[in-house]
């Protein structure tokens, strides 16, 4: 990855040797495998790891767990929060596993959407609720940065899985607590 980052330095008109790039390749390889490392973790695994009985029907939510990523189509980072949701039949899950599991998945080439369903998806496979909710807003640097250059859009994606999709008080429910203190 190294010569990959020099090779590319050289490309856009740079000097890899001059004095603040000497180190740059290192660094870059270093940054990038650390912003990726989702790929090395096991959502389901990790979520497993922390299950406990309970037959709590009401409703579980964490809000506002921060979220970065890389969008997979230009490589340049989003990043905003993300709010999960879920109605537990006869798990719960340590509250940390949630924010864990949004970053496990935000820290891979993503699109928002994907990362949206994956993690209600592995909420739902992993603790059989009754029904999971996720939003995410998030501001992207491929809008802000470059192309439209609108800089205060933020884009909101959702998934609905269970009795979050089939009963509109619950969908209510949740997206009136999501909302809860957000900023408009």
């Amino acid at each position: 990855m190294q010569q990959l980052i020099s090779t590319w330095l050289e490309s856009i008109g740079e000097d890899p040797a001059r004095d603040g790039l000497r180190d740059t390749p290192r660094r870059t390889a270093e940054a990038w495998a650390y912003m990726t490392r989702g790929y090395q973790q096991d959502p389901l695994a990790m979520l497993r790891s922390a299950l406990f009985e309970a037959t709590a029907g009401q409703m579980v939510l964490v809000r506002d767990i921060a979220i970065y990523s890389m969008c997979e189509h230009h490589l340049l980072p989003f990043f905003g929060v993300c709010h999960i949701g879920y109605i537990p039949k006869n798990h719960i899950v340590g509250v940390s596993k949630l924010a864990r599991l949004a970053d496990i998945f935000a820290r891979r080439l993503q699109v928002q959407e994907r990362l949206t369903d994956q993690i209600a998806g592995a909420v739902m496979e992993a603790l059989d609720p009754e029904g999971v909710g996720v939003i995410i807003e998030a501001r992207h640097l491929c809008m802000i940065m470059r192309g439209a250059e609108k800089q205060n859009s933020r884009m909101v994606t959702s998934a609905m899985l269970g009795s979050f999709q089939t009963t509109p008080a619950i969908r209510d429910e949740f997206l009136q607590l999501a909302r809860l203190g957000a900023s408009a």
